[in-house]
């Protein structure tokens, strides 16, 4: 694991809190602790990308809420909730509000270190998508009115002189539209053009540009 990542470890259980930050450091992996949910939401602006390891049981904010407040803010950091044999419908829960995944006490150094790497890449895979979308949306915000109804004319599989139709204008205006938006867009080929509308969820709603 890069050493450049950090852990955030959430915990109310000082030992519990020691002994993870131990075995991530010594994997070469940075850990940050804290003693509460709301410690850790204090700290939210300053955080640094990576992934949450956090018990489903705290006093104040639980791992359950914890999750829930981060997925209202749409923060998209991995969440590893850890779990008392008792507490497995909680975690059940807390995989049906977004945790990655969960790890049942006592559990062995090297499912912990897993679970962490399979988080990181999870992470890493987020941004990946996050920094793509806000390319293509920033693309998208180029264009102009008419451009965008020849561009969902196109995503929609419509022929040139069916958009030209739809739009009262000529089949060859379309063609210099299309041009323009494969331009803007920096798109190589129509099926790549239709692949971005996909990465910002246009055909998938249905919504208009």
């Amino acid at each position: 694991m890069a050493a450049d990542v950090v852990v955030h470890v959430i915990d109310d259980d000082e030992a519990v809190r020691q002994s993870i930050e131990f075995l991530l450091r010594t994997s070469g992996v940075t850990a940050r602790t804290y003693d509460s949910a709301s410690a850790f939401l204090d700290a939210l602006p300053t955080v640094e990308s990576g992934c949450i390891i956090t018990d489903v049981r705290m006093s104040g904010i639980s791992g359950i809420e914890l999750l829930q407040r981060l997925g209202e803010m749409r923060i998209r950091i991995p969440v590893i909730v850890i779990t008392g044999h008792a507490d497995v419908p909680l975690a059940v829960e807390a995989m049906k509000n977004g945790a990655a995944d969960f790890l049942e006490k006592p559990f062995e150094d090297e499912r912990l270190l897993g679970s962490v790497r399979s988080a990181l890449n999870r992470s890493h895979e987020n941004a990946a998508r996050d920094a793509e979308r806000a390319e293509v949306e920033a693309r998208l915000a180029t264009l102009t009115n008419r451009e965008r109804e020849v561009l969902e004319g196109l995503v929609a599989g419509k022929p040139n002189k069916i958009i030209a139709l739809d739009l009262a204008i000529s089949p060859r205006t379309v063609e210099i539209y299309r041009a323009n938006v494969m331009t803007k867009m920096e798109a190589a080929s129509l099926s790549e053009l239709v692949r971005m509308t996909l990465i910002v969820g246009v055909i998938k709603s249905g919504a208009s540009f």
